[in-house]
């Protein structure tokens, strides 16, 4: 639904009983009753569910018939708009769709509750209820106004009699320095080389010579800057106390030079005073020559034993390793396997960003990650794997030379010869869409790529516009240690909760409170793999193996099962329960039993998450074997709860463009079932997504884009519009003369965050 898409033998089928009689008693335990909340065969939601034509049928004929009895007499004239217009169905390359809300309203009546906001987030003059919150300032304040952590005063929250920081007071007349950032361990301390090999420097160039550059952070942060809202730096364990600007960010990799010197030349248009730090110790790297498929592989070739792999007899690294006395631990690898087609405009911003994320994952870590780009070829008739020549042009017409050796191409035929056979009937397809189209199944690929490629434990579904403010390395590593770190033990429930820290209070108090509210709602925890009717199993369950850890057997201390395990699945955001959500693709479901209750869903809206190679074994074999399908941001976590996997919500930072009340941000985005995001009230209900809009991240916010572009140097409208409109409305603010007037506080430093979508960088590319 987000610009995700901008978005060995067979074994006969077995049925549900043949599966239930291979469970051994001591299994019992981890297995649900059947859910009490299964649909009888003929159900009320299908005459009035939340499928968007169904309702957009039902609930329009029923509305336009009665007005048009008025409005015939009236002279009102109406203007008369598709709904589906306002729909993203994660299209690659579409185009935002806005002006939807006024549409929305006419579909359903609205409740106000005690608290005075109504159930579809508009207040009582129709307009949504955000409206009355001012917008923040001080994410506009630049380098002049930083200060030390504990000297920082958020605008957002403040706490009850807390001084606002403003006015302004300026720390510096001209610019702080910044420092190298390196997040990564320090490969040499004793520490290290005591319990794991040792990691050789990897380079850019092919004579190895430029080592992987280092980027810059400013230590502390801009005065006056929200905190996030959703979500925390310190809870996941990334750094809140630094900050980074565009060229300690992006200047290392060409960012703010010429293609003479090998840069990429935007930032040259931008204010840059104190930005020729950042090349001090390098000097401006030129990277006109450079081949990252290159720079990776030999930074693999020469870390290779570190790492948890099968050694070749005649490797004369491996029998070296093998005659070291002391034992020292491999680890891991994991893939970053980023989502582009055939049509991506790639941009000078976006070749900055894959250089850092090449350079601070794959070559910074000495190997432990490798970046991949799937290409979505779209022409199927076009002879890819036929013929060379034809698959080079389609790398020379579609990527930048410097990353061809990187892309692995791919297309829907591939996928229908791949996963053949009749998928059966669906409950609801809203999009239209093919069982193989990447609109439906953008997951057929991933798990394709993954079977080839038996290297790597995980694997990061990522998309290419989402922007990381802040080091790669940082943002993945700490992601895979918390989830690591969290017990299976509500883990579900958790997962499905934006975690609000100035309304829940530490980690611990949201925890208690999340498991108060599930045992208020009357609901059993979800623990172990899923029984529903008409359940098929997948191998491994055939052959007795037990998906959950060693530590979920001792029920001495259950607080430590699935603690140290590492995630199947990793989410940006909550895992919701997508039945009577309102989220419009809840019922795309294929091939299941029609004569049985759909089956239990989860979703995670943004398709970005990390997978292990476990669970994408075994949404492969529920594609080729059991012919069983769901949209693409439900399948991999319903097929985590189905067979039992570890899948958790990674709470990472996210703003908000203003100063809403605490009780009302969790009012519109826990308003789903037990508080939570799931089932009825649910924020990614069709009708309250707009709630995000004004949010970091999410596939319709537009404050993300605003952010980005300001951060980056360039004026944009500031989003005081008289209708709440962000994008393209108010006053131009920011750009290269404002940020060097002498009263500015100067460029944009942000904390570490992730922005999403970025649909667009330099306003010259506003299409």
């Amino acid at each position: 639904m987000a610009a995700m898409m901008d978005r060995a033998s067979f074994l006969p089928r077995s049925k549900s009983s043949s599966f239930s009689s291979t469970r051994s008693s001591k299994d019992e335990k981890y297995w649900l009753p059947l859910p009490v909340h299964q649909q009888p065969k003929l159900r009320v939601r299908t005459l009035l569910g939340h499928c968007l034509y169904r309702r957009v049928i039902l609930w329009s004929v029923a509305v336009l018939f009665i007005l048009c009895l008025t409005l015939s007499t009236s002279g009102v004239h109406l203007h008369h708009s598709r709904i589906l217009d306002y729909v993203d169905f994660g299209g690659q390359g579409q185009q935002e769709k806005t002006g939807g809300l006024e549409v929305i309203s006419l579909l359903l009546p609205a409740e106000v509750d005690d608290n005075g906001l109504e159930d579809q987030g508009k207040d009582s003059s129709g307009k949504p209820h955000w409206l009355r919150f001012k917008h923040l300032d001080g994410y506009f304040n630049g380098l002049k106004a930083l200060v030390s952590k504990s000297n920082y005063t958020p605008e957002f929250p403040r706490k009850k009699g807390e001084k606002s920081p403003f006015p302004l007071t300026l720390t510096y007349t001209g610019m702080p320095t910044p420092t190298p950032y390196i997040p990564q361990p320090d490969y040499k301390a004793s520490e290290y080389t005591k319990k794991y090999y040792e990691v050789q420097t990897c380079y850019v160039d092919k004579n190895n010579t430029i080592p992987a550059p280092d980027l810059y952070a400013y230590n502390g942060v801009v005065q006056g800057q929200p905190e996030p809202a959703i979500g925390s730096h310190s809870l996941l364990g990334i750094r809140n106390d630094v900050c980074f600007d565009r060229f300690g960010r992006y200047g290392p990799y060409g960012l703010g030079y010429g293609y003479d010197e090998g840069g990429v030349v935007v930032g040259l248009d931008t204010e840059a005073e104190g930005s020729e730090a950042v090349w001090a110790k390098t000097g401006k790297i030129n990277y006109n020559e450079v081949d990252w498929s290159d720079a990776q592989n030999r930074c693999y070739e020469s870390n290779k034993r570190r790492f948890v792999e099968a050694e070749k007899k005649d490797d004369p690294l491996a029998k070296a390793t093998r005659r070291e006395s002391r034992k020292l631990e491999k680890i891991t690898r994991t893939a970053i396997v980023i989502r582009t087609y055939v049509g991506f405009q790639w941009t000078q911003h976006s070749i900055l960003n894959f250089r850092a994320m090449i350079s601070e994952l794959s070559l910074r870590s000495g190997g432990e990650y490798s970046i991949h780009f799937l290409l979505h070829v779209r022409d199927d008739d076009a002879p890819i794997w036929a013929d060379p020549a034809s698959a080079q042009r389609v790398l020379d017409e579609n990527v930048p030379a410097e990353f061809h050796g990187l892309c692995t191409l791919w297309s829907e035929a591939q996928m229908r010869l791949l996963y053949p056979g009749n998928f059966g009937s669906t409950v609801e397809n809203p999009s239209n869409g093919a069982i193989h189209g990447v609109y439906r199944s953008a997951h057929m690929p991933l798990q394709h790529f993954a079977m080839t490629h038996p290297q790597y434990a995980h694997f990061w579904n990522w998309e290419m516009d989402m922007r990381w403010l802040g080091n790669y390395y940082e943002l993945f590593d700490r992601l895979g240690i918390w989830a690591k770190s969290q017990s299976r033990v509500g883990i579900w429930e958790r997962s499905q909760k934006y975690y609000i820290p100035a309304f829940h209070g530490t980690w611990d108090n949201f925890t208690d409170l999340v498991q108060n509210e599930t045992k208020a709602g009357g609901r059993q925890p979800i623990f172990g793999p899923v029984v529903f009717p008409g359940r098929a199993p997948i191998r491994s369950e055939e052959f007795g193996e037990n998906a959950m850890p060693a530590t979920c057997s001792d029920r001495s201390d259950m607080s430590q099962c699935g603690v140290g395990e590492d995630a199947d699945l990793i989410t940006l955001n909550p895992i919701f329960d997508a039945e009577e959500s309102g989220w419009v693709f809840a019922s795309d479901v294929t091939g299941y039993d029609p004569k049985q209750p759909t089956p239990p869903r989860r979703c995670a809206i943004i398709t970005a998450s990390r997978l292990s190679r476990r669970l994408l074994q075994a949404m492969h074999e529920e594609t080729w074997r059991h012919h069983h399908a769901m949209f693409s941001e439900m399948f991999p976590a319903s097929m985590a709860l189905h067979h039992g996997l570890k899948a958790v919500y990674a709470p990472h930072p996210v703003y908000l463009d203003r100063e809403w009340e605490l009780k009302s941000i969790d009012k519109a985005f826990n308003g789903g079932r037990d508080q939570s995001t799931s089932a009825h009230g649910s924020p990614f209900d069709f009708t309250n997504e707009h709630n995000h809009k004004g949010t970091s991240w999410y596939y319709n916010s537009e404050f993300s884009g605003l952010l980005w572009r300001r951060w980056l140097g360039y004026a944009q409208m500031d989003g005081r519009g008289s209708n709440g409109g962000r994008s393209g409305e108010g006053s131009l603010r920011g750009g290269v003369d404002e940020e060097s007037s002498p009263e500015s506080s100067g460029r944009l430093c942000m904390r570490s965050v992730l922005l999403h979508p970025i649909k667009f960088e330099h306003p010259n590319e506003n299409w």
